[in-house]
């Protein structure tokens, strides 16, 4: 394989470390210079990948009450400041693309912040500000759930669309996109110089998000609905609009987004579910259910505490299934279904197929990458965690990628989304025009 040599630093977009470290450290920050096989994240292996910059997610599950969601956001942003701090010789405090470039060369890792979902807000631009202050550079408009101003491609918009017959590609039926305070939050973000990442919305949304931001904006985690038709990704109609407004889309490795077997495997599997009477075959399948939060320590609660707690009470979902109770039998016979249908595995070339697909139809100025590591339970083979970013670049260098092209996916797009986002910021972020 062609080695681009020196490394090349990679801007990710998007890792969910902060809430695995909630559901299976107690939020425990230690250890981190160590490998952790639990996780996909660690710092040795952030270095063997040559990350040099990362957006933490601060995610926090959208089917949760959204005054509940703000205590979480903030208990997930307190956990990148925390770890942050534990690590000053690898890891570097950024909000801005110059302190990027800062941490870069110095040999540092630049930690940065995201949230995933306005659910993280509370229908509160004073709450979106004071995320802000606190470090948050982005904000996902919504997760996998429809909000009173904005619409998921999982949500249950779309589901009603597709259950009425409605005409349209998934994730792309419905007409509801942005209200009029949906609007407002896109302003408010662009005053702020908070950017606006449009992965997890509908078709509408992204759109009118498009139309009415007067900034690039940023999909951190999506891939391409010509290559995988799955209601996450992203349609010709919008890639145009990506283009023309010179925004950017990140490229995930999620397997069922890039792999059109591992897609086809769970819709098939969901409906054995309901062959087999566990689900209702009436009931609509989504990505959106409860969802039983692991909990967070305590004051005076140790992170060994709050683990044995969370381990006598949380129960977690899979995505995609119902929360019924599963009888013995039921079970049995499903697992009996799984092991005659074993699920499909994603590779990279999978997502080599999305990130030349996408460049066909952005151009090399306009795409990223957002691999969703620790978000996800399986990542595609050559992919496993974090240290094989450089693998995936000697592959595309392999294919006819040059230099200056794995520059511009790795890290120059999105500084250059980030700078527009500052430079098109009020210069008195405080002065709030809005409540």
């Amino acid at each position: 394989m062609a080695e681009p040599t020196p490394q090349i630093p990679i801007l990710d977009c998007h890792n969910d470390l902060p809430f695995a470290l909630r559901e299976k450290a107690g939020y425990d920050v230690q250890r981190l210079d160590q490998v952790r096989e639990e996780l996909h994240t660690d710092l040795v292996r952030m270095r063997r990948g040559g990350v040099g910059a990362q957006f933490w997610s601060a995610w926090v599950p959208s089917s949760i009450p959204q005054e509940d969601a703000v205590v979480a956001t903030l208990q997930q942003i307190d956990a990148v400041h925390r770890l942050t701090a534990a690590y000053p010789e690898i890891l570097q405090p950024a909000r801005t693309a110059d302190d990027v470039d800062s941490a870069l060369a110095a040999g540092r890792i630049a930690s940065l912040i995201g949230l995933e979902g306005g659910q993280s807000i509370a229908d509160s631009l004073a709450v979106l500000r004071q995320m802000f202050h606190l470090g948050a550079r982005y904000m996902t408009l919504t997760h996998n759930d429809d909000l009173a101003w904005a619409t998921a491609a999982t949500g249950a918009a779309e589901a009603q669309a597709e259950a009425d017959g409605t005409p349209g590609s998934p994730g792309a039926r419905s007409t509801r996109g942005l209200t009029v305070e949906g609007l407002a939050v896109v302003g408010e973000m662009n005053r702020l110089g908070m950017i606006i990442d449009l992965s997890h919305t509908n078709e509408r949304t992204q759109l009118d998000a498009l139309g009415a931001s007067t900034v690039p904006t940023l999909f951190t985690h999506s891939s391409v609905q010509s290559v995988n038709p799955h209601p996450r990704n992203v349609t010709d109609r919008v890639l145009e609009r990506i283009a023309a407004t010179d925004s950017v889309l990140g490229l995930t490795f999620v397997p069922a987004f890039v792999s059109s077997d591992v897609r086809q495997w769970i819709l098939d599997r969901a409906q054995a579910r309901i062959d087999l009477g566990i689900d209702d075959p009436h009931r609509a399948n989504s990505l959106t259910r409860p969802y039983s939060m692991a909990a967070a320590p305590r004051p005076g609660q140790s992170c060994e505490d709050v683990l044995a707690h969370n381990a006598a009470h949380h129960a977690g979902f899979d995505y995609g299934d119902t929360d019924v109770e599963v009888s013995p039998a039921a079970a049995a016979r499903l697992a009996a279904w799984e092991a005659a249908h074993p699920e499909p595995q994603a590779t990279m070339q999978d997502v080599i197929a999305h990130l030349e697909a996408a460049r066909e139809a952005v151009g090399i100025t306009r795409i990223a990458v957002g691999g969703d590591y620790d978000g996800t339970a399986i990542l595609p083979t050559g992919l496993e965690d974090v240290s094989r970013y450089q693998d995936l670049l000697r592959a595309l260098a392999d294919r006819g990628w040059s230099r200056a092209d794995l520059e511009a996916l790795a890290t120059r797009n999105v500084l250059r989304v980030m700078r527009a986002a500052e430079d098109g910021a009020d210069g008195d972020v405080d002065a709030a025009p809005h409540v």
